[in-house]
């Protein structure tokens, strides 16, 4: 089935070229049935790519998937056009009183701030919060799955010695959870990220679930409230291309990046990577969407399982 999105979303060319299932909002309107609501907060510098990517990932799926794009409003993006922030996207005013089906939350290139220096942080708490009674299920990508285990947990983050970047292996855990059904034993991730949540800081909390880690990265892959609260510490969503744009990226910017681990075959940038992430990060996204998302949510989209207060700072 395919994601509906707005008929003139740019991205949507490609995602057909790709062959791609994606139905724009005209086609959409004359189908008699109750689409998935589904919000993706970007907060990825160059919007078009993290819709992409997101996107691929939630067309492989049988089921109709209605896809809101949102930004926050306290940040002023610099490497996205105006124009296609306001043609495509929502702000948390605009969607506040709205209940969803599932959200998706990315990274943000703001690790080495402290949380609350980070311009949109105060926005980003009150959304985390909206969350707990607006949305079935969340998925919170890199240092979105960091920034929520703050938030909700009051876990840290710590600097790494450098910055862990590339493919890394990682070993299945807790095989009965169903976000890991049709997963081998292990899989890669890419991770792209200078802080880390620890392995012991995560077991210390009794309410997060490792589901995968990695011996190089650590934990990948935890979860919470059986599953309402999924973190993903890399980017299961990355195209194939996506860490040698990073690389030459910071190579460009004299930051001194190494060259990203286990991806360039022989460690040479001239050879094309080979994906080896793609099918995990497909199950990834179908498990979710199918386990945590379809078969809980609410078919009468007013409200969550767990209640739908509105709290007072929201109006």
């Amino acid at each position: 089935m395919p994601v509906k999105i707005p008929n003139d979303l740019p991205v949507k060319e490609i995602l057909e070229k790709e062959n791609i299932f994606v139905m724009d909002e005209t086609r959409a309107t004359h189908q008699d049935i109750r689409p998935i609501q589904i919000c993706i907060l970007n907060l990825m510098p160059i919007k078009e790519d993290t819709e992409l990517q997101i996107l691929r990932e939630l067309s492989n799926t049988p089921l109709q998937i209605d896809v809101t794009l949102m930004r926050t409003s306290s940040h002023q993006s610099k490497h996205t056009s105006k124009s296609h922030l306001d043609t495509f996207y929502k702000v948390f005013s605009d969607i506040k009183r709205q209940y969803f089906d599932g959200m998706i939350i990315t990274g943000a290139p703001v690790e080495l701030l402290e949380y609350e220096d980070v311009d949109y942080w105060e926005e980003i708490s009150q959304i985390f919060s909206w969350c707990n009674t607006h949305v079935t299920s969340v998925i919170y990508l890199c240092w979105a799955a960091q920034a929520a285990l703050y938030y909700y947990y009051d876990i840290p983050k710590k600097l790494l010695p450098k910055k862990l970047f590339g493919i890394y292996s990682n070993k299945v855990f807790n095989r009965k959870a169903p976000i890991l059904r049709g997963f081998d034993d292990c899989f890669d991730m890419p991770h792209s990220r200078y802080t880390e949540v620890t392995v012991r800081d995560i077991v210390r909390c009794r309410e997060l679930m490792i589901l995968a880690q990695s011996e190089e990265a650590g934990v990948s892959l935890c979860m919470a409230q059986n599953g309402r609260k999924i973190f993903v510490m890399g980017h299961p969503e990355y195209g194939r291309m996506q860490l040698r744009r990073e690389y030459e990226r910071d190579k460009k910017k004299g930051l001194g990046t190494d060259m990203p681990e286990h991806y360039f075959p022989n460690d040479d940038p001239g050879r094309r990577p080979v994906m080896t992430w793609r099918a995990a990060a497909n199950n990834l996204y179908t498990n979710w969407l199918n386990y945590y998302v379809y078969q809980t949510t609410p078919y009468k989209l007013d409200g969550t399982p767990w209640g739908d207060e509105i709290p007072d700072n929201y109006n």
